[in-house]
């Protein structure tokens, strides 16, 4: 079965509905009344997703578009999307996503007809983004952002990079851009290195297992089309752009796709705006996108992802979880499992559990995590007994096990991230690696636990029959 976001929602509709909620009531995204609804269930300590059944658009008037939203920020929803069970939302979920990360499936070029994303086809003065209900998430964002992930294509090898970056609204056709200096960003200064303008064509709604797989942490110029894919589990199929023909292929089952182009040279302020740390980033003087055509579904749903919060961070972490566990396992083959916690905004900080065999290759892991990815800022590494998805486990290990002068380390002037706010330079930072791990050189006291005796014949259902047991889920996880 061809992957739509439509496909996905039905099936929770049917089949897991306590992960679902309809808002009928007549909603302004644009107007903070999106984000707070998210922020009270947060509060409540809920996260479902949830469909804004008649949101206002840019016009103020009911839109044409639901919107989508809150849709990553259980890890059970996510473990949906990829075909795998709840009970496999924490460990086998991120292993699952490392060795789809290391396949390829080759994408599927498809016709107009066969694609859902042509349905509606509007170019030139016909384009107006004020038909959608484009949200405004915190006070000091000055105007509404989409915020979901556009795709452009290098020029010199043709692979396709999909990635999450913030887009501002400026007017009917234009929007503003901010790149960190990643893969998108080379894509584009080579563009303008020739002084022409950048391609760029944003997939706003997707099936779930689309955005995951854009946040793989692959190689420069690895084609995401491809990885997608692999994550997916099936082929993309793609179907040639409206501006630009077969040169640049889109998601031809995407349920709404923006087409536009980068000016050379152009700067305008963009921002401040509300970031996956919890914090803004600043104003500054970014890209702009002359929008030059938009497709969608005739009934197309709009997605947006609720920045700053679970929504974003859960989506963050399983990739680069999966990815970090895969190459780490490379050098130090006993690691069990990597985290990336909400805590630690799915990106900053890093828990690895490995079964350590000699002293120095908890420190090896840790290294290499943050090699690979330069999110991370935070390492911390634990015995395999402690389970690295359980935070209160993971700071017991850091308070019985780590002496600061033996354990940790702090690495200088290493690029950090520019959305970090504690960082005084714009890219460079400093990391840390806290090895929580017992010597294996000296003995070290033994933690104390129940008889897996006692533990196999005392079950907590036969004592207590009414008592949940379960664990819960949600975006703590």
């Amino acid at each position: 079965m061809t992957l739509s976001l439509r496909s996905f929602i039905e099936s929770l509709e049917r089949d897991h509905p306590d992960l679902i909620i309809h808002v009928e009531k007549p909603m302004n995204p644009a107007d903070f009344e999106a984000t707070a609804l998210l922020r009270h269930l947060e509060r409540a300590d809920r996260y479902p997703l949830v469909v804004f059944d008649r949101p206002l658009n840019l016009h103020g008037e009911i839109a044409s578009f639901p919107l989508a939203t809150n849709i990553y920020a259980d890890r059970e929803r996510c473990a949906l999307a990829l075909g795998l069970g709840r009970e496999q939302a924490k460990l086998p979920l991120s292993l699952e996503y490392g060795e789809r990360e290391q396949k390829r499936i080759s994408p599927l070029v498809v016709s107009r007809a066969e694609s859902p994303v042509k349905e509606v086809v509007k170019v030139g003065d016909d384009v107006d983004l004020r038909e959608f209900p484009i949200v405004r998430h915190h006070h000091m964002d000055p105007a509404p952002y989409i915020d979901m992930t556009p795709v452009m294509r290098d020029p010199d090898l043709g692979a396709y990079n999909v990635a999450f970056l913030r887009n501002m609204y400026k007017g009917p056709r234009k929007l503003g851009i901010h790149m960190s200096p990643r893969h998108n960003w080379h894509i584009s200064r080579k563009f303008e290195d020739r002084n022409e303008p950048t391609p760029v064509v944003i997939v706003v709604s997707h099936h779930p297992a689309f955005h995951l797989g854009s946040l793989n942490v692959s190689p420069f110029q690895t084609d995401d089309y491809e990885v997608i894919g692999s994550i997916a589990g099936e082929p993309l199929r793609l179907v040639a752009s409206e501006t630009w023909g077969e040169d640049f292929m889109v998601p031809a089952d995407a349920e709404l796709v923006i087409e536009g182009e980068i000016p050379p040279g152009v700067r305008e302020v963009e921002g401040p705006f509300g970031e996956f740390p919890g914090t803004y980033g600043p104003q500054r003087v970014r890209w702009t996108i002359d929008v030059r055509a938009i497709t969608h579904r005739r009934d197309a749903i709009y997605q947006d992802i609720f920045v700053g919060h679970p929504d974003n961070w859960v989506l963050g972490a399983i990739p680069k979880e999966g990815s970090i566990y895969n190459r780490i396992k490379g050098v130090v083959p006993t690691v069990r499992g990597v985290h990336l916690p909400s805590s630690g905004v799915g990106r900053f900080h890093c828990h690895i559990s490995v079964d350590k065999k000699v002293d120095g290759e908890s420190k090896q892991a840790a290294l290499i995590a943050l090699g690979e990815c330069d999110f991370v800022k935070h390492v911390f590494v634990v015995d395999g007994d402690i389970d690295p998805f359980k935070e209160q486990e993971v700071m017991w290990s850091v308070a019985t096990r780590v002496q600061a002068d033996q354990d940790v380390d702090i690495i200088k002037n290493v690029k950090g991230n520019t959305l970090d706010p504690s960082q005084t330079d714009d890219i460079m930072g400093a990391k840390m690696i806290i090895d929580a791990t017992r010597p294996i050189q000296r003995p070290f006291p033994e933690r104390i636990r129940v008889p897996d005796e006692a533990m196999d014949r005392i079950r907590l259902e036969d004592c207590l029959p009414d008592y949940p047991t379960s664990d819960a889920g949600g975006a703590g996880s």
